[in-house]
C-alpha cells in the first residue's frame, strides 16, 4: 500500500537552491531601500545647498547693507602746495604728500583711456569688481599661494584711498562690497577722478598731477598721448619704472609696456591709427634729481613765507592746502647761475659764500635768488638774510638823501644782498623804490586767491638817482683806466646810455660798479653790481671761518687766486648776458 501524498512533507530544497532564492529576495529588498534613501539624500543635499546659497545671499545682502563707504584716509586727501617759476616751470613743492587734485575735465580723454587700457579695460561697463580676480585672490589666500592682482580700477581706488593695504581675505571681501556699492552710487567719472588723484606713480607722486610734473615737468592738461600712455604703463610697478629715463634696462622694459598700452588704445578706438603711428616714446626728467634741485629750496623758502603771509595762514597750512604758487623766479637763469658758481672755493679753513640777487627795477619782482651752495648744510639764505660788510659798496650814493624805506641804508654797515640790490634797482628806476616780492599769484582748485600788485614809492628824486648812476659810471671808468677791468674791455658794459634801438640794447648795462671791504690780500667782501632799466643784478662774495665760541663764525679773507674782484665781475658779466639775452 502506498502512503498518501497528502500526508507527506514536501522534500527539502537543495542547498544551492536555497542560497539562490535568498539572494534574489535580498536583491529585491536592498535596491528599493537604496533608491528610497538616495532620493531622500539627494533631496536633502539639494535643499542644504539651496539653503546655503540662501544663507550666503542673505549674508551678502546684509553685509552689503551694513557696509558703508568709508571716508578717504587723511593722507589721500592731503594735498601739497606746488611752486612754479614765471614761465610755469616746476620749482618744487611743500607738504607731506606730493599730491594735487585735478578735476577729470583737466585730464585729457586719451590719458584717461590710457589708464583704462593699462589697468581695467572693462571699467566703463563692469560692476566695479572682477569675479575672476576675486576667485583667484580667494584661492590664493586659501592655498597660501602667491598674492593675486587683477583688481578693477574701482577696487584699486577703494584699496588705495579707503581701506588699509592689508592682504587678508576679509579685507578683500570688504573691498569688493565697497566697490560694488561705489559703482552703484557714484558715476564712473567720479570713481575715475578719485582713482587718478590717489593712485601712486612712483617718484613720490600720488596722483596724476604730481606724476605729470615729476616725470615730464608739465601740468596734467598738457600731457601728450605718448606721455599719458607712459604714465599709465608705470602704474603697474611704480617703484621699478620710476627710474625710466636714467636706467636703460628699466627704460627698455617700460617702452615695451608703453607699446602694449598704445596698441590697446588703438584697437579700442581711443586713438586713431595716425596717432598710434606718430607716437614717439617720451623723454623723462632725470631721476634722481640733479644738484640744482636742492638749491631751489632757497627760492621755495622765500616764496612760501611770502605766500603764507599774503593769505594770512601758517606755512604748515600752506603746505597742506593744495595751492599753486606762481613765483617771479626765472628757473633757467637760476639753474645756470648755480652751475656757474658751483666750483668757487674759499681758502683753506674758511668757507666762501656767494649770494646773487636780480630785481626788476620799478616793479620789485625778484628774478634771481641764489642763497647758498648747499641748502642741506646751510638752510640760511645768504641773499636774503646774510649781513655782508658793505665796505665801499654804497660809495656811489654819497650824501644823497633816501626816503623810506631806504632811509637807514647809508647807516647800515652790513646790509643784506637783497637790500643793496633793491637800492640799486631804485636808481635804475629813476628813484622809484619797489618793494621786492617773489609771488605773482596763488591759485587753488583752479581759482585765483591772490594776485600781486607792485608796491612802489619814491625814495630818491630823479636828480639824485642820475647822480648815483653817473658816479657808478665814473668809478667804473676810473677802474677801467687803471687796468682793473682789462678782461672786460667791452664798451657795452660801460656805456652810460644805450638807445633802445641800438644793436647792443639786449646786452648793455647802463652802469657797472664793483666795491667791497678790505683791500689787496686782506679783502673780505666783494660786491659787483650791473643795472639798467630792465634789471639790477648784484653778486656778493664773502668768507667766514669758525669763531672761538661754538657755533659762531667770524669774517675771513677771500682767496687771492683767482682774484676775488675778477671772480665777481666775471660772474656778474656772465649772469647779465644770460639774463638779458635769454640764454639761461
Amino acid at each position: 500500500m502506498h502512503e498518501s501524498s497528502a500526508g507527506r512533507e514536501p522534500p527539502a530544497p537543495a542547498r544551492g537552491s536555497q542560497r539562490a532564492a535568498g539572494a534574489h529576495r535580498l536583491h529585491l529588498r536592498i535596491p528599493l531601500r537604496l533608491r528610497r534613501n538616495r532620493g531622500r539624500l539627494l533631496r536633502w543635499l539639494v535643499g542644504a545647498f539651496l539653503g546655503l546659497i540662501a544663507v550666503l545671499c542673505t549674508a551678502a545682502v546684509v553685509a552689503y547693507q551694513l557696509t558703508g563707504i568709508p571716508e578717504p584716509h587723511p593722507e589721500t586727501v592731503t594735498q601739497s602746495t606746488v611752486f612754479i617759476d614765471d614761465q610755469g616751470s616746476y620749482l618744487g613743492r611743500r607738504g607731506p604728500v606730493d599730491r594735487q587734485e585735478v578735476s577729470l575735465s583737466q585730464v585729457p580723454r586719451y590719458v584717461q583711456d590710457a589708464l583704462i587700457a593699462a589697468e581695467n579695460r572693462s571699467f566703463r561697463t563692469d560692476d566695479g569688481v572682477s569675479p575672476r580676480a576675486i576667485a583667484r585672490a580667494v584661492l590664493a589666500s586659501l592655498t597660501g599661494g602667491e598674492r593675486q592682482g587683477g583688481s578693477t580700477i574701482t577696487q584699486q581706488y577703494v584699496k588705495n584711498a579707503l581701506l588699509s593695504p592689508e592682504q587678508s581675505l576679509s579685507r578683500k571681501a570688504r573691498e569688493a562690497l565697497i566697490a560694488i556699492k561705489l559703482d552703484r552710487t557714484r558715476s564712473k567719472d567720479e570713481i575715475l577722478a578719485g582713482y587718478l588723484n590717489t593712485v601712486y606713480f612712483g617718484r613720490g607722486s600720488a596722483g596724476i598731477q604730481a606724476a605729470a610734473r615729476n616725470y615730464f615737468g608739465v601740468d596734467t592738461r598738457n600731457l601728450t598721448v605718448s606721455q599719458g600712455a607712459a604714465l599709465a604703463s608705470i602704474v603697474n610697478i611704480p617703484s621699478y619704472y620710476e627710474k625710466a629715463g636714467s636706467d636703460p634696462k628699466v627704460t627698455a622694459k617700460l617702452k615695451d609696456r608703453w607699446e602694449w598700452v598704445l596698441d590697446a588704445m588703438a584697437a579700442s578706438g581711443s586713438i586713431t591709427a595716425k596717432q598710434r603711428a606718430e607716437a614717439a616714446f617720451p623723454a623723462f626728467r632725470f631721476y634722481p634729481p640733479g644738484t640744482t634741485e636742492g638749491q631751489r629750496q632757497y627760492m621755495i623758502d622765500a616764496a612760501a613765507k611770502e605766500a603764507a603771509d599774503r593769505l594770512g595762514i601758517t606755512e604748515d597750512q600752506l603746505a597742506r592746502g593744495g595751492y599753486t604758487v606762481h613765483t617771479t623766479f626765472d628757473l633757467a637763469l637760476q639753474d645756470a647761475t648755480t652751475e656757474l658758481v658751483k666750483d668757487l672755493k674759499g681758502r683753506k679753513g674758511t668757507r666762501l659764500h656767494t649770494a646773487v640777487v636780480a630785481i626788476e627795477p620799478g616793479d620789485g619782482a625778484v628774478r634771481l635768488l641764489y642763497g647758498g651752495s648747499d641748502y642741506a648744510r646751510q638752510p640760511f639764505n645768504d641773499a636774503m638774510r646774510g649781513a655782508v660788510e658793505a665796505g665801499t659798496a654804497l660809495e656811489p650814493f654819497g650824501k644823497v638823501l633816501f626816503g623810506a624805506p631806504l632811509a637807514d641804508l647809508p647807516k647800515t654797515a652790513a646790509p643784506t644782498p637783497l637790500k643793496l640790490t633793491s637800492a640799486y634797482a631804485t636808481v635804475a628806476a629813476s628813484g622809484v623804490y619797489a618793494a621786492p616780492y617773489t609771488v605773482t599769484k596763488i591759485t587753488r582748485d583752479g581759482r585765483q586767491v591772490y594776485s600781486a600788485r607792485p608796491e612802489t614809492q619814491r625814495a630818491l628824486d630823479e636828480g639824485a638817482a642820475f647822480m648815483v648812476n653817473a658816479q657808478m659810471y665814473k668809478s667804473a671808468e676810473q677802474s677801467k683806466r687803471a687796468g682793473a677791468y682789462e678782461a672786460y674791455d667791452d664798451a657795452r658794459m660801460y656805456k652810460k646810455e644805450v638807445p633802445p634801438t641800438a644793436p647792443t640794447a639786449r646786452t648793455a648795462a647802463q652802469a657797472f660798479f664793483t666795491a667791497g671791504a678790505g683791500g689787496g690780500t686782506t679783502r673780505r667782501t666783494v660786491w659787483s653790481t650791473a643795472l639798467d632799466s630792465r634789471l639790477a643784478l648784484t653778486v656778493a662774495l664773502f668768507a667766514d671761518r669758525p669763531g672761538e665760541k661754538k657755533n659762531t663764525t667770524v669774517p675771513a679773507q677771500l682767496p687771492n687766486d683767482p682774484a676775488p674782484v675778477d671772480t665777481a665781475e666775471e660772474t656778474v658779466a656772465e649772469i647779465w648776458r644770460l639774463a638779458t639775452t635769454g640764454a639761461g
